[in-house]
């Protein structure tokens, strides 16, 4: 009896070594990319007219008031908060928040008294817009970036337009090379990514401006040691994915 005792345990012994040694080896799934929509809208047509990318970046002085009349676009803010009036409504932004501001619409922004409010406003605008002012005084706007031609290969039909935060594990490795099926606009918030194109890779600090479009195939990673979040100030045809792989066909 003491004898199957002892070997009892033996066994109990051995089958919890066992399942420590399968414990230790399970592989931890890798943190997850993270894509949250900011601010989206539908756009009817794109090719009325050539259209840019602009952005810029603007501060309003704290408990200031500024107004806005621009094309298409969609406010970020960084920091402090403002309080939006469109269209009889108010909505409050605050950092991290966004907010789409359709062309021809004039809203009022108004700094919390707390301190100053900084953000970025992304704009899709046509050459008699690029050198309007989009926010008017006390506001300080500074351009940051346009493009120097029309966006091209647009086509006839409707675009998705919208401002997503996009956020890389750190370590991950270039995803495979792809293109846009419309164009894009990045921007650094954090962390430093690795932008592969033609072979060549360069590194995107925060503050960065990064321009895609359609037939620019690239690649993109995070070989840093803390994650990489940017802003993607993207259009595409509504009904087809942002992101496409490989290479444009010719023929486009």
């Amino acid at each position: 009896m003491r004898f199957r005792t002892i070997g009892t345990l033996s066994l109990s012994l051995g089958a919890m070594a066992l399942g420590g040694s399968a414990a230790a080896q399970t592989t931890l799934a890798p943190p997850a990319i993270t894509r949250i929509v900011i601010a989206a809208t539908k756009l009817p047509t794109v090719t009325d007219v050539p259209l840019y990318f602009k952005a810029v970046s603007v501060t309003i002085p704290p408990g200031e008031n500024s107004s806005v009349s621009a094309a298409n676009g969609i406010v970020y803010q960084i920091s402090g908060s403002t309080e939006v009036s469109l269209d009889g409504g108010t909505k409050i932004l605050n950092a991290g928040d966004g907010l789409f501001i359709a062309a021809g619409k004039t809203s009022v922004l108004k700094a919390g008294s707390g301190g100053p409010s900084s953000f970025l406003h992304f704009l899709l605008a046509p050459a008699a817009d690029l050198d309007r002012p989009a926010e008017q005084a006390p506001a300080v706007v500074r351009e940051l970036y346009r493009t120097a031609a029309p966006i091209p290969d647009l086509k006839p039909g409707g675009y998705d337009l919208n401002l997503t935060r996009v956020t890389f594990p750190a370590q991950m490795p270039s995803n495979p090379p792809h293109h846009r099926s419309g164009a894009a606009l990045y921007y650094i918030i954090s962390g430093t990514g690795a932008n592969t194109v033609d072979g060549t890779t360069m590194e995107k600090a925060p503050g960065s401006l990064i321009y895609e479009p359609y037939a620019l195939v690239h690649q993109w990673g995070n070989p840093g040691s803390e994650p990489l979040t940017f802003l993607a100030f993207n259009i595409n045809p509504e009904g087809v994915a942002a992101v496409l792989p490989g290479t444009p066909p010719k023929n486009q």
